[in-house]
């Protein structure tokens, strides 16, 4: 995923405006009512981000691959720049996860590697998997964000504080969204939402300077 310009725009439906210096991010779209200052208002109180797999982490594709003993043995890519988006949650304790409707080793080893608290395969059924999550954390659903690309998502986008699609979600989807992603799953789409978060909960600047990054 390419870097950003330092300066952007946030647009919705019919209307473009300048977007907040410091926190820009040109290109993702809001679904109206939502307001940028709405947008930011909602990112600053998640505590939670959730996610699916398909679509989202990755591209969609599935990969079949032989094992020595003849059978195939799934496996999925992961973009590298979402990995370590997904790293600064866990720095500023902000916990994540992802509920998928597929058994997948390599999601289970992907989640591992970021950090992830809740790591849910094989339901397709979401609203009880959500359900358990907020009873486990303690917290409400408007501290939970979710990105999602399918029909199956948008009972949990229904149903938690800030939902996002994905730039290759289906158009369903995208309406059932309060903002879509400039990225596609499996492109940075997740990195997207994350500097979002972290730029509304004032965590940014802090970043830049960690890597010696010039605002």
């Amino acid at each position: 995923m390419e870097a950003r310009p330092a300066a952007g725009w946030l647009t919705a439906p019919g209307r473009r405006r300048r977007a907040t210096p410091l926190i820009t991010l040109q290109g993702m779209r809001l679904n109206a009512p939502l307001t940028e200052e709405k947008l930011y208002q909602l990112a600053s109180q998640i505590k939670i981000l959730l996610m699916d797999v398909d679509g989202v982490l990755t591209d969609g594709r599935l990969y079949l691959l032989p094992a020595p003993d003849g059978s195939m043995v799934e496996t999925k890519g992961f973009d590298s720049q979402d990995g370590i988006a997904l790293r600064w949650l866990e720095w500023y304790k902000i916990a994540s996860g992802v509920i998928s409707g597929r058994n997948s080793p390599a999601t289970t080893e992907r989640a591992r590697q970021v950090g992830m608290r809740w790591v849910i395969q094989g339901h397709i059924e979401k609203i009880p998997i959500l359900e358990k999550i907020l009873a486990e954390a303690q917290t409400d659903p408007q501290h939970i964000a979710y990105i999602g690309d399918d029909l199956t998502d948008v009972v949990i986008m229904r149903r938690v504080g800030l939902a996002f699609a994905t730039a290759n979600a289906r158009e369903e989807v995208k309406r059932s969204a309060m903002a879509i992603t400039d990225a596609a799953g499996g492109s940075g789409a997740v990195r997207e939402v994350i500097e979002l978060l972290m730029k509304a909960q004032g965590h940014w600047e802090e970043l830049l300077k960690k890597y010696e990054v010039t605002a």
